[in-house]
């Protein structure tokens, strides 16, 4: 009998065995498609019906990019207008900065706790349908702050923005790792991509600090948040009109997982917790690289997210500008980024694309993914961006800083070069988590920026806290954020890597 038991658990485990390999093999084999492959099929396409809409004709990845980025424009709108709303919202209900700025972190309480699920959740679901559904619930929640506002006092709707956030959060920025990008898009194409889409937060800001000030003054601060929460609705409905136009062999092609699309919601969720149980935690936090990955996004979330919260503030008070005057002024860095953002996309791809090397070798039956693409060539280019993404800031930040007696619009310049020229970040930073592994990108955006948005809670919050305790915006707003730039830079030069991973193997 323990012969035959013996035999019996060897053969249903063999067969445990056996079916992962399978599933294995399945999912690398789905990942096979080249450039070309994917170029192929979208010219089978190409005139599949008419010339009607204008953007039906249109490569299936430009489509992807465009959607992708004006997702970002609009929820980084929502996001930048409380920062120029609070200033009548704190007069109106008897703010101190303290309390402001606890309002304001509350969005990155949600933010943070959101990441790992939405990164679990668009593996699963994909990116497409996580992403919809995460701007729609978004949009919806930033429409009912005027009415939560004024049946509540700061910190009880800061509660309640943060359950809101975390909501919408859970589906939205950790989607678009899992968008297909390693299929879709050439990694001497992928920085001009990330760049486009991540581009889209910049556009939002200058979009959103342009609009604000006129419709507060005009309407009212309440009508900023239900017109901007419109335009979410909005392009939720115009993105399912989009997708649903599309031919179904072009879909397929850029879905991440194409068997769970064809499954119910049902059968997708019993697989929820094998899946969870697959990714290579122990592997991700035993690489120096993702530690570094982890404290340079930390690091610049804290300069990036308190000057995007408190430099319209700063320049009202510091500067003694009006409203419109310091919502105007608080366009001039994310427009500068918008196009440095262009500049040094094109400069990382330029540079990749002398050092890769595409050739397969004398083995035509060599598997795609095993393709040298000049790795080190890569690791280069993203540490040099990545370095003047932090050293730029810091060194105006400090000269904004010190008491040279400059003029207020010397100051501002001083800053708008600075943070502009932290955009090279999407070219460091931001492309990393693609270049390391493509098939655990959206787990990795995830866990940095959970992290990434710990600055948002404490940074923002502290900040207010620092100025009413010190009345110093030196002290409060730029010391701190140079410092972490500092330091950012030192961990990203020593430990920073974008040399593929195989984390499964490792696990």
């Amino acid at each position: 009998m323990e012969v035959f038991y013996c035999v019996k658990l060897r053969i249903v485990s063999s067969a445990q065995q056996n079916a992962k390999e399978t599933h294995r093999m399945a999912k690398a084999k789905s990942k096979a498609l080249t450039d070309l492959q994917v170029e192929e099929v979208e010219k089978q396409h190409e005139n599949f019906s008419g010339t009607w809409p204008p953007w039906k004709n249109l490569p299936q990845r430009y489509k992807l990019i465009g959607t992708t980025s004006l997702a970002f424009v609009i929820c980084n709108m929502d996001k930048v207008n409380l920062s120029v709303a609070i200033i009548p919202m704190s007069h109106q209900f008897g703010w101190n900065s303290t309390t402001a700025g606890l309002v304001q972190s509350s969005f990155f309480w949600g933010y943070a706790l959101s990441q790992l699920p939405g990164g679990w959740l668009a593996k699963i679901f994909g990116g497409r349908t996580v992403l919809a559904v995460g701007v729609l619930i978004w949009s919806v929640a930033t429409a009912f702050v005027p009415s939560l506002a004024g049946y509540m006092p700061g910190l009880l709707l800061s509660r309640v923005l943060l359950v809101c956030v975390f909501c919408a959060s859970l589906f939205l920025l950790p989607s678009i790792a899992y968008l297909g990008w390693d299929r879709s898009i050439p990694l001497e194409e992928r920085s001009r991509a990330v760049g486009f889409v991540f581009g889209g937060l910049s556009f939002g800001s200058v979009m959103g600090l342009l609009l604000a000030p006129p419709l507060i003054q005009n309407l009212g601060w309440e009508s900023v948040f239900y017109i901007f929460g419109l335009l979410g609705i909005a392009w939720f409905l115009g993105f399912q009109f989009l997708e649903g136009g599309q031919p179904q062999l072009n879909a397929e092609l850029l879905s991440p997982a194409p068997d769970t699309l064809t499954h119910s919601w049902k059968t997708s969720l019993t697989e929820l917790n094998g899946s969870l149980k697959d990714i290579p935690w122990k592997a991700f936090f035993q690489t120096r690289a993702v530690w570094a990955m982890i404290y340079a996004h930390f690091c610049g979330s804290w300069g990036h997210y308190n000057c995007l919260s408190w430099l319209p503030t700063f320049f009202s008070e510091e500067l003694n500008l009006n409203l419109t005057e310091a919502a105007w002024v608080s366009i001039l860095p994310p427009l500068a980024s918008i196009f440095v953002t262009g500049l040094a996309a094109q400069l990382a791809d330029n540079l990749i694309s002398r050092g890769v090397d595409t050739t397969v070798g004398k083995d035509k039956t060599t598997d795609y993914t095993s393709l040298d693409v000049g790795t080190i060539d890569v690791v280069a280019v993203r540490k040099i961006c990545q370095s003047i993404a932090f050293l730029s800031p810091a060194i105006c930040m400090t000269l904004s800083s010190l008491d040279l007696g400059l003029p207020p619009w010397e100051i501002v310049g001083i800053l708008t070069g600075g943070l502009a020229l932290s955009s090279f970040a999407l070219s460091g930073l931001y492309c990393t988590h693609q270049d390391m592994s493509p098939e655990y990108a959206s787990i990795l955006l995830g866990i940095t920026n959970t992290v990434g948005a710990v600055p948002g809670i404490v940074g923002v919050a502290l900040t207010g806290y620092l100025l009413d305790l010190t009345h110093s915006w030196s002290i409060s707003l730029f010391a701190p954020s140079i410092f972490f730039y500092v330091t950012g830079t030192m961990v990203w030069l020593v430990f920073a890597s974008s040399k593929p991973q195989s984390f499964s193997e490792h696990n």
